[in-house]
């Protein structure tokens, strides 16, 4: 088996669902290869298969190719029951309805922040994301937190390869400076980017161990507006955080029951 040719086929199989995606039209094969910089003969046998599992179609006179729904009734099927989200979704839309701001969940992998879930706020104004985008650890709220539950050598050792790119210019770029941060934010109890990640944006964020699982939950938004409810979004969380961890508690009980 070739791994790095499965691996690449793979990534462009992503690339093509992730092209239409951006363009929200028809692609003919010529437009699809320009869109992947693929060679149209590797495009072919890409469309070719799966247009075969019945995941594209092509139509009209220049035989333009497009998704069907096949894929969206699969990932939705795949998402009702996902094992994480079937428990706290109705406590993000809760935190949602409450602020009014947009909820993140999201989960360490590897050196960054993966969102499991985007709750949109109900703000005109307000900040948008989507579920599988990847963040940060050093600028972003939650991978703050993430971080903020390592012990001091598993921190050191996590900060001592980490890429701290700056976003904006308030993204914090020493090493030092965040573990102060990091310290201050344990003892405030959220972890807070003031536009790190994102101009103009601030993010409050805790932490919470459902089932087993180290998760983050955030609050996003305009700067000015989250500054201003600071206070009661601090409240917000908290109050999360603790029927989260209810939650957790929860399912061990009920383990130990059914054992």
């Amino acid at each position: 088996m070739n791994v790095n040719k499965d691996v690449k086929t793979a990534g462009r199989t992503l690339s093509l669902f992730e092209a239409f995606f951006q363009r929200k039209a028809p692609m003919t094969l010529t437009q699809l290869a320009a869109a992947l910089d693929a060679p149209i003969s590797s495009c072919h046998g890409l469309v070719r298969t799966l247009s075969a599992r019945g995941y594209l179609y092509t139509a009209g006179q220049n035989r333009s190719i497009y998704p069907t729904k096949r894929l969206f009734e699969i990932a939705r099927e795949i998402a009702e029951h996902d094992p994480i989200l079937g428990s706290v979704g109705p406590i993000l839309t809760d935190l949602r309805d409450t602020t009014g701001e947009t909820v993140l969940l999201g989960r360490r992998q590897d050196d960054g922040v993966l969102y499991l879930e985007v709750v949109e706020g109900t703000h005109t104004v307000r900040y948008s994301a989507r579920s599988g985008d990847i963040k940060p650890l050093h600028s972003s709220a939650i991978g703050k937190a993430l971080l903020g539950r390592l012990e001091p050598a598993d921190l050191a050792e996590t900060l001592s390869r980490l890429d701290m790119a700056r976003y904006t210019p308030h993204t914090i770029v020493s090493k030092s400076a965040l573990q102060e941060e990091l310290q201050r934010s344990r003892q405030r109890g959220t972890f807070i980017t003031h536009g790190e990640n994102v101009a103009d944006v601030m993010a409050m964020a805790i932490t919470a161990t459902v089932d087993g699982e180290v998760l983050g939950v955030a609050l996003a938004g305009p700067l000015s507006r989250m500054e201003s409810n600071e206070a009661g979004y601090t409240r917000n969380l908290l109050a999360a955080r603790t029927a989260l961890e209810a939650l957790g508690g929860a399912a061990a009980r009920a383990t130990v029951a059914a054992d």
